[in-house]
């Protein structure tokens, strides 16, 4: 029997290597030496650490969920015995497993079932047949015409047809062209690229090399955030893997294509996710947009030829040259085909990575894979797309992932990014996080951005702290679609969607908060408390351990708060036994 740890950064988080070392020490100490391996991430992020038994053949027997190092004892034995009885209060439940069973995985075919440290654990799984199939009997046009009919869009944000792209590149004119992976995933909340580089690092290399043969590419790059240490370390084992085996480098299984990749760790810029700031970054300048036309298809790195994918794109490439174009567009919608990957978080029962088929609704998601609403709390909103995105509300749950659907309701499909808020969920606060985050991240080369986002954060600070005022609604949709209009790139077009949707969808929010209240008592500035006559014993204790001395009254009667002294603290809240404190 094996024993494999899911070690991608979520798992070794929970503390997947210390599970490991505890393993160790078990086998060290028995007389049967048991193989004990790893994986990357499966996507079940919730329930992490996980640990795998398989049998030799490679069947897997049972899947063991939040693992501790305490229990590393009795895993060795039942994996000795075979007796699962010994740790059956481990083993995952029907329900928690049903988060994988729903979903349909093509990007994230290979993410927690391969070691992604040993290069022959890929190819026993079918890989680097893709790009032999390519090399050896399919032109680089036969390649683009097979992603055309696939329907396979960017996975980066825009969904811009990916032949188109390829097309464009392969028809410019220039002696030398260049391959870029776009792995600088900066939305918060979001771990596609992440995951795929550390759980699964040959598909992207496999996805790169065939479109580089499409394309006419003998030089790419990966662009990764530095952030993402795991990942970088797998990576550069991948590609030293598969340069050994000369699936990389000079004539590459003895053909005349020649392609090596190299990997550039870029320094966290959100608007370097924007594809000219990633080539000017890439270039050894600072990371700002540059003005299209030109597009890198025809100037982009050193001002020649350019393609530019994500991670989740280059992923589903060699399975799509495998399984044929019409196998992935026969998914999904009519207007976005395939399958797109989310990261879900926030205040949802199993979060993690999905990977559905286009066309799912966003209750699908988020109820059906999800599990619904933790804490017994109540759904408000999704936020999709990152701080480029936008809030959708209860009452389009049943709206389509797809493209064209979410653009309907002002958000956008964006990376994959899906974060989950409940009723505690200060909307209008929501807003102000994301602006913050888009105002900080602007390179400030255009004025309608570098001013404009900064402007709109100010008004939300204003009107979360109290100091709102009649018009400033009007005045942050004004200033809105101002900085949409004239922003010179992506990140300044879309960085008004939180405000636009917000407002849209939860304009009761902002009119309170003028008004001096927030609904979801969220916001510190404008919270109240006050103490229920009816409840309060007169203990005196919130009276003597209030800072300020805000509160009034005499023993055995009720007491009150005097709101022009109190400084919302919470400590009566927190100390009262009764109840009687009450926050508004």
């Amino acid at each position: 029997m094996k024993i494999i740890i899911g070690e991608g950064s979520c798992g070794i988080a929970a503390g997947a290597r210390k599970v490991r070392e505890a393993l160790l020490n078990q086998r060290a100490q028995s007389e049967q030496k048991l193989v004990i391996g790893k994986t990357g991430c499966i996507g079940m992020c919730f329930l992490e650490p996980i640990v795998d038994l398989y049998t030799d053949e490679g069947q897997l027997l049972s899947r063991l969920v939040r693992v501790k190092e305490s229990d590393a004892k009795r895993i060795y034995s039942a994996a000795l015995d075979g007796d699962l009885s010994e740790v059956k209060d481990l083993v995952i439940s029907k329900d928690d497993a049903s988060f994988l069973e729903k979903q349909t995985r093509i990007a994230l075919r290979h993410c927690g079932l391969i070691d992604p440290e040993d290069i022959s654990a890929y190819i026993a799984s079918d890989g680097y047949k893709a790009l032999e199939k390519t090399i050896k009997s399919m032109t680089p046009e036969d390649v683009i015409e097979t992603i055309k009919i696939s329907g396979l869009a960017g996975r980066g944000g825009a969904g811009f047809p990916t032949w188109f792209k390829w097309n464009a590149a392969r028809k410019a004119i220039g002696e030398v062209k260049y391959l870029i992976c776009n792995a600088d995933e900066g939305d918060p909340g979001a771990f596609m690229d992440r995951a795929v580089i550390e759980s699964d690092p040959h598909a992207l290399i496999e996805g790169m090399l065939i479109a580089a043969y499409a394309i006419g590419a003998s030089k790419a790059f990966v662009y990764v955030r530095a952030e993402y240490p795991l990942a970088i370390v797998r990576l550069e084992k991948a590609l030293a893997e598969a340069r050994a085996k000369n699936l990389l480098g000079e004539n590459i299984l003895g053909s005349n294509f020649s392609c090596d990749i190299k990997i550039k760790a870029g320094a966290g810029a959100f608007v370097c996710g924007e594809e000219t700031a990633l080539i000017e970054s890439l270039e050894g300048s600072r990371g700002m947009p540059r003005l299209k036309p030109p597009f890198p298809a025809e100037k982009g790195f050193t001002n020649a030829p350019s393609n530019i994918n994500n991670v989740e794109t280059f992923a589903n490439v060699a399975w799509i040259i495998l399984n044929g174009g019409e196998a992935f567009a026969a998914m999904g919608t009519e207007t976005s085909k395939g399958t797109k990957v989310f990261a879900l978080t926030g205040k949802v029962k199993r979060g993690g990575l999905v990977e559905i088929p286009m066309g799912l609704t966003l209750r699908d998601v988020i109820f059906d894979i999800g599990g619904g609403i933790r804490d017994g709390g109540t759904f408000k909103a999704v936020q999709m797309g990152g701080p480029s995105g936008g809030c959708i509300p209860e009452h389009l749950l049943d709206t389509q992932i797809d493209y064209k659907a979410l653009a309907s309701t002002g958000a956008i499909m964006g990376s994959g990014g899906m974060v989950v808020m409940d009723e505690k969920t200060c909307m209008v606060k929501m807003a102000r996080f994301f602006l913050d985050f888009t105002a900080k991240e602007s390179c400030g080369k255009c004025v309608p951005c570098r001013i404009g986002t900064k402007r709109m954060h100010e008004l939300l600070v204003n009107i979360t702290e109290g100091r709102g005022r009649p018009g400033d609604i009007e005045l942050l949709l004004e200033l809105s679609n101002g900085v949409k209009a004239g922003a010179l790139c992506g990140l300044g077009q879309t960085a008004p969607n939180p405000v636009l949707t917000t407002v849209r969808y939860f304009k009761d929010e902002y009119e309170a908060h003028i008004n001096k209240t927030c609904p979801a008592h969220e916001c510190e500035a404008l919270k109240k408390f006050s103490i229920d006559a009816q409840k309060c014993k007169g203990c005196t204790m919130c009276a003597r351990q209030c800072p300020v001395s805000a509160i009034k009254g005499e023993v055995r009667a009720a007491h009150v708060i005097d709101q022009d002294k109190c400084i919302k603290c919470g400590a009566c809240l927190a100390l009262c036994k009764f109840g009687a404190v009450v926050s508004m």
